[in-house]
């Protein structure tokens, strides 16, 4: 009982960003750790929930729209996806709430699968593929080019130097359509850009005062509150206190802090990214990586 509750208590502190990768990694290992206890075919549980190229075969599993995201071919498949959408994602909840955070991932995996289904359904160059989807690309991209396209001219430091973020999605989108024509895997690339597409599109719109993602925010309200943060610890301690003492009311460094970020991202609300100060663009990225 005490490793279980350990679990569940490091796991509710974890941000939705965090949960998400442990899900996405918790999925990789039993898909591979099911099939060989059980000595099954490799492919025996991913089938259930890879996203076919086939409508006729999609309509019998529709939930492969969502699922195929969770699964991935390969360790390096994992890692590079995992280690992307945790350096987008950490700049995006800077940003934005966690809610919107899962609207951009998901709305990412559902258009960069609904891309695949129909390139594979309408060009002739696709016909007699057989072929399916799985990874969590398109999300990552959506994630990645979202915040791209919403603070393109924003420094991060990659290794020894710094870089645009509008360079590195605009790197990340001329890859996927090189490789699409050569490398084997242009469904996967389909899929990556079609989450490019509606990072960019929510991310514009977002800026014009529109958020598209209000109706689809709705509909999956129930599916998100998996991986929100719960406000009380599933632990708690409780011990007496002597009558005399007094709380302090003076603000401690971290609420000083946390009201600075409050204020910032009301103001990004409000008027945009473009309003804020240079020192206050640099303290808000600064404080994403405490």
């Amino acid at each position: 009982m005490g490793i279980r509750n350990d679990i569940r208590y490091n796991y509710a502190r974890l941000s939705v960003l965090g949960k998400l990768i442990v899900i996405n990694i918790i999925v990789f290992i039993l898909s591979l750790l099911i099939p060989f206890l059980f000595n099954l075919n490799s492919g025996a549980i991913v089938n259930w929930f890879q996203l076919p190229k086939d409508l006729t075969d999609f309509i019998t599993q529709p939930w492969s729209i969502v699922t195929y995201s969770f699964f991935h071919a390969s360790i390096t498949h994992i890692f590079w996806n995992m280690v992307l959408l945790f350096f987008a994602g950490r700049i995006f909840l800077n940003l934005f709430s966690s809610g919107r955070f899962i609207n951009v991932y998901f709305l990412g995996v559902i258009i960069g699968g609904l891309t695949f289904l129909l390139s594979y359904n309408l060009f002739p160059v696709f016909s007699g593929i057989n072929t399916a989807l799985i990874g969590a690309s398109a999300g990552v991209m959506a994630v990645l080019i979202f915040v791209c396209s919403y603070i393109p001219d924003q420094d991060v430091r990659i290794i020894f130097f710094n870089i645009k973020l509008w360079y590195i999605g605009a790197f990340f989108v001329l890859l996927d359509l090189v490789q699409m024509t050569y490398d084997g895997n242009a469904g996967g690339h389909l899929a990556h850009l079609g989450g490019a597409f509606i990072g960019f599109l929510y991310a514009r719109k977002l800026y014009e005062g529109k958020d598209i993602g209000t109706g689809f925010e709705k509909v999956v309200d129930g599916v998100g509150n998996i991986f929100k943060r719960n406000k009380k610890s599933p632990l708690k301690t409780v011990h007496k206190q002597k009558s005399s003492y007094k709380k302090s009311n003076a603000p401690s460094e971290k609420s000083v802090k946390q009201k600075q970020i409050d204020d910032i991202l009301d103001k990004i609300s409000k008027s945009g990214y473009e309003s804020l100060s240079k020192e206050e663009k640099d303290f808000l990225f600064k404080a994403g990586k405490e």
